[in-house]
């Protein structure tokens, strides 16, 4: 059986980043269907002055508008691809440059130079808008990206670091799903002990209880 998965992002996110690549190892090993969908920091934070005034925001919209773009204009294929090459330059590469990031990532996702115009249109907002707020909807106001809907089944996350590879990644998974799939489940979490890790190897499994 297929499972049927939609997951939203923001590119600038590292958390989502994260978990988009644990996604990407459970649809190695099992049979998913997965579409990816734009989430907006900048839209879930634009009453909030104060992270504007970071620089953060303005930055994480452009490369929501440039994703958006993929989607409208090229389709599914390309949002993954521009998705996963944003991802290479921002987190794993550590480039907080737009100006930098947004040519390399259009160059490995086989986009052309001119593509960047889109980062600082707002042609397609209605829609990176649209696809925010179909995202939120499924799982309510106080949380952030990653939005994970699995077959009609949707929860924020998981936070997760490093992303788990192999059999660690399908127990997980399995887990995930079966906590979320309780009508009455809403929320587990500890404090976060370290940062994103993007090293994709596996690692050691909790002892035993």
């Amino acid at each position: 059986m297929t499972d049927s998965v939609k997951f939203w992002f923001d590119p600038s996110c590292p958390w989502a980043w994260m978990t988009s690549r644990w996604v990407d190892e459970v649809a190695r090993l099992r049979d998913l269907d997965v579409e990816w969908n734009v989430m907006s920091l900048a839209v879930l934070n634009e009453n909030n002055p104060d992270h504007y005034n970071s620089g953060f925001l303005p930055r994480a919209l452009k490369y929501t508008r440039l994703a958006q773009a993929a989607q409208e204009l090229h389709g599914q294929a390309m949002v993954k691809a521009l998705y996963d090459a944003l991802g290479t330059e921002i987190h794993v590469g550590g480039n907080s440059n737009p100006d930098e990031v947004i040519p390399l990532a259009l160059a490995a996702a086989g986009l052309p130079a001119r593509f960047a115009a889109h980062a600082d249109s707002d042609e397609f907002d209605t829609q990176m808008r649209a696809s925010h707020f179909d995202g939120i909807k499924r799982v309510g106001q106080d949380v952030g990206t990653p939005v994970i809907d699995i077959n009609g089944v949707a929860f924020f996350g998981p936070v997760i670091s490093p992303a788990p590879m192999g059999d660690q990644a399908l127990a997980l998974w399995d887990g995930v799903v079966a906590a979320a799939s309780f009508d009455g489940f809403f929320e587990l979490k500890r404090s976060r002990t370290r940062e994103p890790n993007f090293d994709l190897t596996p690692v050691a499994s909790a002892p035993a209880l």
